[in-house]
């Protein structure tokens, strides 16, 4: 299965990943943390004809040169039930120079072939770093880029997948709810305006962990209280940095406050304005007139 998405950039990344799967060609898979770089390492496999335990990892931070060159030798052309065998390599980045000399002479055209030049497997990397850069600092071999580069696939992170949270977003809350025997919760506006406008620095991962806790909590709303609160400090945060002037800071310092206890209000009532506009003791028209001023999620919802 491929990442949902309905964006251009992901419909392109699927359509190109279905090409290249059907060759032999070397994958590197480029894209911060989260997004998604495992799962299309798996994609391929399958796309390629591999069956469900030929796919074999190795995560390049914690392995040893020993163990590295044992886990190359057992390395075959096909998996026990006859299917292609890939192997993927997590965090090429880290791998120690030692590794990375075993690693390049198992693949001298680029293609994971064995001493007589059998095919030995598919050979997929994955990386957080941009690896050119890797190599111009010297941390990373020049020659073993290139034969690993046979075709990058740059995966998008989710902040620049904005067309697609909302799939996303409904799919886990499907999934999980099936693992843990519930109804899945239904997304209401205001906290489908929090997911869209939320900057997700943890990618796919963290919405899926959002969407279990929405499944697990049963409340979408106190699911999100975390993220409306870092898109509220980020917020403040972008405030007080265009001014050094203690009143400035004091003043943003304030309007932060008076957003967490309209929030606060608002969350108490279940978002019915002329409540909340009771308990802070203002005016309902004050109390519109700041909602609209603070851009809170609860601006479009009519009580």
């Amino acid at each position: 299965m491929f990442i949902a998405g309905v964006g251009s950039n992901m419909t392109g990344l699927n359509a190109m990943v279905e090409q290249f799967a059907h060759t032999t060609i070397p994958i590197l898979l480029v894209g911060e943390s989260g997004t998604g770089k495992e799962v299309y390492a798996h994609a391929v496999h399958r796309l390629s004809g591999g069956g469900p335990s030929g796919l074999k990892k190795i995560s390049c931070s914690a392995v040893e040169p020993a163990q590295f060159l044992r886990a190359l030798s057992e390395c075959s052309g096909l998996c026990p039930e006859h299917s292609p065998l890939t192997l993927f390599l997590d965090e090429i980045e880290e791998l120690s120079p030692e590794c990375q000399k075993l690693l390049l002479n198992c693949v001298p055209n680029g293609e994971f072939r064995s001493d007589e030049g059998s095919p030995r497997a598919r050979l997929i990397s994955a990386t957080t770093h941009d690896l050119e850069k890797e190599v111009t600092a010297g941390r990373f071999r020049r020659e073993l880029y290139f034969r690993l580069n046979g075709a990058c696939l740059r995966l998008p992170p989710l902040r620049e997948r904005v067309d697609d949270i909302a799939t996303l977003a409904e799919h886990f809350l499907t999934r999980h709810a099936e693992e843990l025997k519930k109804s899945p919760p239904v997304l209401n506006r205001e906290t489908l305006e929090v997911l869209l406008s939320y900057h997700w620095p943890g990618n796919i991962r963290e919405l899926e962990n959002v969407a279990r806790k929405m499944v697990a909590l049963g409340d979408t709303g106190l699911a999100v209280s975390d993220l409306r609160m870092a898109r509220m400090n980020s917020t403040s945060g972008a405030e007080t940095n265009r001014g050094s002037s203690l009143k400035m800071a004091a003043r943003a310092a304030s309007r932060q406050t008076e957003r967490e206890l309209i929030l606060q209000a608002l969350e108490r009532t279940k978002w019915n304005r002329k409540r909340a506009a009771r308990e802070l003791q203002i005016s309902y028209k004050s109390l519109l007139y700041k909602l609209k001023q603070i851009e809170t999620p609860g601006t479009a919802r009519d009580k």
